[in-house]
């Protein structure tokens, strides 16, 4: 399968089958999280690996929803403020920017391997923080339920033409 294939694989799942997800695959994933370009190469991201049922349920209140709860496992993706790169001329942070890349490795990853994933952003990430006492570095960026679908599915084939979204100067 080459990039253009994969990309168009991965999509939203909102409906997992409960069956675990493989710690070979599961270390599969992570690595290529590993290995996104990060600005400034300074990597700070943390992935916490959610299985336990406690830990579940509190990432449940967090963002509840039912088909939430059909994940078997969520990994909570934190950016560290402390150690994310600062534009000089302006300041910007771009933690949000290197999650943002190592988050789609991994939903790319997942799709490769078989597995549906899903971006969670509209959440509490002050709740987040201080249920999984998180540092106040400790950003929580998104969650990706992650797991086998519950069905075949398909992503949305209603994507803008190339015309659309370029323009050649």
């Amino acid at each position: 399968m080459n990039l253009l294939e994969l990309t168009q694989k991965r999509h939203s799942v909102r409906s997992f089958s409960g069956q675990p997800v493989e710690s070979e695959k599961l270390a599969y994933i992570l690595e290529c999280a590993r290995h996104a370009p990060s600005a400034v190469n300074y990597q700070p991201w943390k992935f916490y690996v959610i299985t336990k049922p406690e830990a579940k349920e509190k990432l449940q209140q967090i963002y509840p929803r039912k088909w939430f709860e059909t994940a078997p496992m969520y990994l909570l993706a934190c950016g560290d403020s402390s150690q994310s790169w600062k534009r000089s001329f302006d300041g910007k942070d771009h933690l949000d920017i290197d999650v943002a890349i190592a988050v789609e490795h991994i939903c790319l990853a997942a799709a490769e391997q078989g597995l549906g994933s899903c971006w969670v952003c509209h959440f509490d990430t002050d709740l987040c923080q201080k249920e999984f006492g998180l540092p106040h570095e400790m950003v929580p960026v998104a969650i990706i339920p992650l797991g086998y679908p519950a069905k075949e599915t398909t992503r949305q084939t209603d994507r803008k033409a190339l015309s659309e979204i370029m323009e050649v100067w």
